[in-house]
């Protein structure tokens, strides 16, 4: 291994297979370079982004499915860089189950244990996984850790973690798990860099975007999050339905007589923002449509991440601080100021100008509750790990 080479990070998804490349000779690795293989299930495209956010390299690819999109990754950096001066390959694993807690180095154990939480996040894992076996196949010897999304939740109390089920289910890990993890650890490790905002307070971060989910934050660690035993559950997404009465899918499977398999991709491809509007379930897409089945999923999105606001503010006691981020939270100014208006009885107010602008703090200075935007990098905080675990100790 070569200690002092670059860390790679792999984020791997259904259609798309996002990368960063960062240099791990300092305790904070610096990225150097960033991009992703996307649409890969239409039109794939390749981007690559230096340090300074300038984009290096642009173009269109032959459509192939995501192992071959981990071998066309792999050999462009092979061409580039060379994969053995890699110190180690860092991936974003959506589901550690109820044993992991922590980041693990990959050995066979954990990833055959890995296997068997599939089921757990059947639109996520695979693609995770697949692309830890490309990486074994081309190259063996590299180091890889995986870190967990649902690590940050397990600091949950038992009334968090627990459905009303018998307690056999329980122990054979039906439990409230929470997702995106990794993007709330990152929220919570850069508040230090936002001096106004006490990290000891009572914070709630939203994390909106094609997945969404809230987290009720206090001392740094997580108290109760929307999503539960899978990322389907919570709020409303692109094309998920958030909470739903599990007597629905009784009914799909007693009366519509949908299998397995129909439900599932129900649930995780044809609900959410796309159900409700029948057009699209990109926001940015419904925000420009003038048809009133968009405007109507707008606002059912809207009432529904103000009423997860409203219920985690009552698991914290109150509310300090609101953080927005991911894809939606950063960038639409819109939703933003809607979700804001409607919570506007817990103390939260807006700065129409510094929303507008997209600045870091959104809410006036004098605000009951001060409101952010603060953009994530779970890829900074999968290097971060993966640094802890493989590199030399001369370098830590």
């Amino acid at each position: 291994m070569q200690t002092g080479g670059p860390i790679l990070t792999l984020n791997a998804g259904s259609s798309s297979l996002k990368f960063a490349l960062f240099d791990a000779t300092q305790a904070c690795p610096e990225r150097r370079y960033y991009g992703a293989l996307k649409n890969l299930d239409s039109k794939p495209e390749f981007e690559v982004f230096d340090a300074h956010n300038v984009c290096q390299l642009s173009e269109t690819t032959a459509t192939f499915n995501g192992q071959q999109a981990m071998r066309y990754l792999l050999d462009w950096l092979e061409q580039q860089f060379s994969l053995e001066t890699l110190a180690a390959i860092g991936h974003r694993v959506v589901h550690g189950g109820s044993e992991y807690s922590t980041p693990m180095r990959i050995n066979p154990a954990l990833l055959t244990h890995l296997q068997s939480l599939i089921p757990l996040a059947p639109l996520h894992m695979p693609h995770n996984l697949a692309a830890i076996h490309a990486v074994q196949q081309q190259s063996p010897d590299l180091p890889q850790v995986a870190c967990f999304d649902t690590a940050f939740h397990r600091s949950m109390s038992w009334n968090e973690q627990t459905y009303a089920l018998p307690h056999r289910w329980f122990d054979r890990g039906i439990r409230r798990f929470g997702f995106h993890g990794l993007s709330y650890e990152y929220i919570v490790s850069t508040l230090p860099d936002y001096p106004e905002i006490d990290r000891h307070a009572r914070i709630i971060v939203a994390h909106l975007g094609h997945g969404a989910s809230l987290c009720a934050i206090h001392k740094g660690r997580s108290v109760a999050t929307t999503m539960g035993f899978s990322p389907l559950d919570g709020v409303p997404m692109a094309t998920r339905p958030g909470s739903l009465d599990p007597g629905i899918i009784l009914w799909l499977m007693q009366q519509a007589l949908l299998s397995p398999e129909d439900i599932e991709d129900l649930l995780n491809h044809q609900s959410g923002l796309l159900g409700i509007s029948g057009l699209s379930g990109d926001m940015e897409v419904l925000l420009q449509s003038t048809e009133p089945a968009a405007a109507g999923a707008i606002d059912y999105f809207v009432h529904h991440i103000h009423r997860a606001i409203a219920s985690l503010a009552a698991t914290l006691g109150g509310i300090d601080t609101l953080i927005f981020t991911g894809g939606i939270g950063e960038n639409s100014a819109t939703i933003r100021q809607r979700i804001c208006q409607q919570a506007h009885w817990l103390g939260i107010s807006l700065d129409t100008t510094a929303n507008q602008n997209h600045y870091s703090r959104i809410s006036p200075p004098d605000a009951a509750v001060s409101v952010w935007r603060i953009p994530t990098n779970e890829e900074l905080v999968i290097a971060q790990h993966t640094r802890q675990l493989t590199v030399a100790p001369e370098l830590k």
